[in-house]
């Protein structure tokens, strides 16, 4: 990742951002803990600096496919969006062969208390800009200032439900959520824009809202226990495993050759496909991509990416949206 120095030394001169925290359990006497929400991005992770660092291993059938990781997350979670054009490449590559399995965090129960210099979502809006400039990967902080979130547990949520219709649906659900908030400044704890999310991935809408009054509350309150058994301490954390229980762990945002070598530590000999990365191709598999993305994904650099999609829009071959902080290219 090529960042530019601006924003490590405005991190440096700052103090760093506070780790991100996960409090699914707070209480008034957290107040003095980090806030959930200023993911460290030298770092690379949102943070729960009270728990301690997992001694326990991730021990879990494999299922069908020789790996399996487990993939803890959050719908409003920066570095799990920096991490975005890495796990899209390592699913076209390892894909065959590794299943990921995602579980939600809990990164913002709510705004019951103060912490970490933050006590309103107005405080985020500045941090979430650096974030993005430091990621490379467009995310518009404005979403705090014009309509912010007051928990992340309605998404995530809503994302156990989707994953009771269908999995892939639900992946693609997923996706636009953040598509949603860290682009088009959408509350995606709002009903309103999560069955808008649902009705673009395909999901029965309706189906979606009755499981997510019933059964994907408890689903997702299991993701949070299994998150406190296996001693997550931030997001994402990827746990990578084999079928013998042999396991490595990714933790925050890492270029791509650390899940590779991760996955390659557990499996040695796992075959690596190669998949066509010219651009109707990559556009057919994916609707949208950052520039990031197209760039890890054609293993370019970013400013040359970014020519060939310009080139792509004077040609009338995809559509670009601009936004605040970067743009992100668009299927037609």
């Amino acid at each position: 990742m090529t960042a530019s120095i601006y924003p490590f030394l405005l991190f440096i001169l700052l103090g760093g951002f506070s780790a991100c925290q996960a409090q699914p359990n707070h209480t008034m006497s957290d107040k003095n803990t980090a806030n959930p929400l200023l993911c460290d991005p030298e770092k690379g992770i949102c943070e729960i600096p009270s728990a301690n660092p997992s001694t326990t291993d991730a021990r879990v059938s494999t299922g069908s496919k020789a790996v399996k990781i487990i993939y803890f997350t959050d719908p409003i979670c920066s570095s799990c969006w920096g991490i975005e054009p890495q796990l899209r490449r390592l699913k076209l590559e390892y894909g065959a062969d590794v299943e990921v399995e995602y579980h939600m965090g809990g990164l913002l129960p709510d705004w019951s208390y103060n912490s970490g210099g933050i006590s309103k979502p107005s405080d985020v809006a500045h941090h979430w800009d650096e974030v993005s400039r430091y990621y490379q990967m467009p995310i518009d902080g404005n979403v705090w200032l014009e309509d912010p979130l007051d928990s992340s547990y309605p998404p995530s949520i809503a994302f156990k439900a989707a994953e009771l219709q269908d999995h892939e649906k639900a992946l693609k659900f997923l996706r636009i959520l953040r598509e949603k908030v860290f682009l088009e400044k959408k509350n995606i704890a709002k009903w309103e824009h999560i069955a808008a999310a649902a009705l673009a991935a395909g999901l029965d809408v309706e189906a979606l809202k009755k499981d997510y009054e019933s059964t994907a509350k408890a689903d997702f309150q299991k993701d949070l226990e299994l998150a406190r058994q296996l001693g997550v301490r931030g997001f994402p954390t990827l746990f990578v495993t084999n079928a013998a229980g042999n396991q490595e762990t990714v933790y925050g945002f890492r270029p791509y050759a650390d899940f590779e070598n991760a996955i390659r530590r557990v499996y040695p000999e796992i075959p690596k496909a190669n998949y066509a990365n010219d651009w109707q191709s990559l556009f057919a598999t994916y609707s949208t991509l950052t520039t990031r993305e197209f760039a890890e994904l054609r293993d370019i650099s970013i400013p040359v990416a970014a020519e060939q999609l310009e080139a792509l829009v004077r040609a009338n071959k995809i559509l670009k949206v601009d936004t605040r902080n970067g743009a992100i290219w668009i299927r037609k």
